[in-house]
C-alpha cells in the first residue's frame, strides 16, 4: 500500500459530527483505493482560490509531504487545475481531490467493457471544463504535459469531446440490449428486484445471504462495481435479485450520470430493497434516505420500496426502536434484517412476496392424454403448483401470471372438446 496524507478543508456551518464523517468516508475510500493513510491535515475555513486551504497550511502540509513522502496528497474538497498545479508545485507530490480517488477506485474495480466505458466517460466529463485550462498552464510554464507526465496538444479538449461522444453513443446501444433483457426477463414471469443504497450498508453482504452465494464481500466501499443478478426464490416464486453499485455522499452529477446505465436496474425494478445501516448517527441515516428517495423519485416507474434496515444486531432493543420512530417517514415498508447473523430474513422474503407482482390461482381440469402431461411439466415451470390429482382426468391447482393463465385456460377448452 502506498502512503498518502488526507486533507480535509472543514466548512465553517458544519457541524463537528458531520465534518468528521465526511473525513472518515475519505479514509474509507483511500484504503478502498489502497492507500496507507499517513497523516491528516484539518483546516475550518472558507475556500482560498489558490491553494484551497490557506497558504500557511498548504506549507505545512509541503513540510510534511517533504518529510513523510507520501505518494499523493487527497484532499476532500473539490480542487481547481490552478489549485491543483499550486499545491503540486509547492509540495512536490501529486495532488488530487475526492473525485479523483473514486474514479481511480472505480477504474481499479471496472472488468467488463461497459464498466471500463463507463470509468472513462466519467474521466473524460471531469476532465473536459478543466481541459482548456491545462493546456493554458502547460503553455505558459512550457512545460511537456501537466504536471511533467507527458505531451500535450492544442486539440485536447476536441479530443476530449470526440472521445465523449462515442462512448456515450457505444453506451447507448449497450443500453437498448440492457432493456431487451429485462423485458424478456419479465415475459419468462421474472419479477425483478434490486438491493440500493449507500456503500457499506450491507448491501453484497445481505445479497450473498439473501441467494446464499459467495460473491465478493468486503468491508470497503465500491466492493460491487458491475451489477450482478442471480435467482432468487421467494415462497415458490423465482424472482430476479440485482445487486447495484452503491450511492456515496456528494456524488457529482457526472458520475451519477456515467454510472446511469448500472443504476437502470434500479429504477426499471419490480421492487427496490433500499437497505440502511441502522447503526448510523439518525441524522446521518436521514440524510442518505432523503438523498436515495431524491435519485429514486423521477426514475421510478411502478416499482415498490422496502426499506431493509441493516445491522440491527449492533444495537439494543430500546435504541433500534427509538431509531425506527425517527425515520419512520423516509423508511417505506421497514423490515429490521441482519444480514450477518440472517435476523429478519424471513420476514424480508414474506413482505416482498406480497409485493410481488400480482399472480392468479386458478383450477384446471384435464384429460388424461401425452399432451396433458406436457402441461402439467410446463406449469410447473411456469407456476406454483399447490396440488395436482390424476384420476381419469388432471385436476390442478396452480398459480401463475396472466399470460400463463389464459394460455392454460385456452388449452383446458382445446382439450375437453375433443
Amino acid at each position: 500500500m502506498k502512503d498518502v496524507i488526507l486533507v480535509q478543508r472543514r466548512i465553517p456551518r458544519c457541524s463537528e459530527s458531520e465534518n468528521q464523517r465526511k473525513l472518515a468516508e475519505l479514509r474509507e475510500l483511500a484504503r478502498a483505493g489502497n492507500y496507507n493513510v499517513v497523516q491528516e491535515v484539518i483546516q475550518t475555513r472558507y475556500p482560498d482560490r489558490q491553494y484551497q486551504i490557506g497558504k500557511g497550511k498548504a506549507e505545512e502540509v509541503a513540510e510534511l509531504a517533504l518529510s513523510q513522502k507520501p505518494a499523493k496528497i487527497i484532499f476532500y474538497n473539490p480542487l481547481s487545475v490552478t489549485q491543483v498545479y499550486n499545491l503540486s508545485e509547492m509540495c512536490k507530490c501529486e495532488v488530487i481531490d475526492k473525485f479523483q480517488l473514486i474514479l481511480e477506485i472505480f477504474a481499479s474495480r471496472a472488468t467488463t467493457r461497459r464498466s471500463r466505458m463507463q470509468v472513462e466517460l466519467a474521466r473524460l466529463e471531469y476532465e473536459l471544463p478543466r481541459a482548456r485550462k491545462i493546456v493554458s498552464l502547460l503553455k505558459m510554464e512550457e512545460r511537456p504535459g501537466f504536471m511533467g507526465l507527458g505531451g500535450y496538444e492544442d486539440s485536447y479538449e476536441q479530443d476530449v469531446k470526440k472521445r465523449i461522444s462515442r462512448i456515450k453513443k457505444e453506451l447507448s446501444t449497450g443500453q437498448r440490449d440492457s432493456e431487451n433483457l429485462r423485458g424478456y426477463r419479465h415475459s419468462k414471469g421474472f419479477s425483478l428486484l434490486s438491493l440500493a443504497g449507500y456503500t457499506n450498508a450491507g448491501k453484497s453482504t445481505l445479497f450473498r445471504t439473501l441467494v446464499d452465494e459467495n460473491v465478493e464481500v468486503e468491508n470497503m466501499l465500491f466492493t460491487t462495481l458491475s451489477p450482478t443478478t442471480r435467482y432468487l426464490n421467494i415462497n415458490g416464486r423465482w424472482t430476479l435479485l440485482t445487486d447495484t453499485v452503491g450511492f456515496i455522499e456528494d456524488l457529482p452529477h457526472f458520475l451519477v450520470d456515467a454510472f446511469r446505465s448500472t443504476l437502470e436496474d434500479v429504477f426499471r425494478a419490480d421492487i427496490i430493497l433500499l437497505v440502511v445501516d441502522i447503526s448510523e448517527p439518525v441524522d446521518v441515516i436521514r440524510k442518505k434516505l432523503a438523498v436515495s428517495h431524491g435519485i429514486f423519485w423521477e426514475q421510478l416507474e411502478k416499482a415498490t420500496i422496502i426499506t431493509a434496515i441493516n445491522k440491527a444486531d449492533r444495537l439494543s432493543h430500546e435504541e433500534l426502536s427509538s431509531r425506527l420512530k425517527s425515520i419512520a417517514y423516509l423508511a417505506p415498508n421497514p423490515v429490521v434484517v441482519s444480514a450477518t447473523t440472517g435476523e429478519g430474513l424471513d420476514e424480508l422474503k414474506d413482505i416482498i412476496y406480497a409485493h410481488l407482482p400480482e399472480w392468479k390461482r386458478f383450477t384446471l381440469e384435464l384429460p388424461m392424454s401425452g399432451e396433458t402431461m406436457s402441461a402439467v411439466s410446463w406449469l410447473f415451470e411456469e407456476g406454483i403448483v399447490h396440488s395436482v390429482n390424476y384420476g381419469n382426468t388432471v385436476v390442478m391447482d396452480v398459480e401463475a401470471r396472466n399470460e400463463v393463465y389464459h394460455k392454460a385456460k385456452s388449452l383446458e377448452k382445446r382439450l375437453s372438446f375433443r
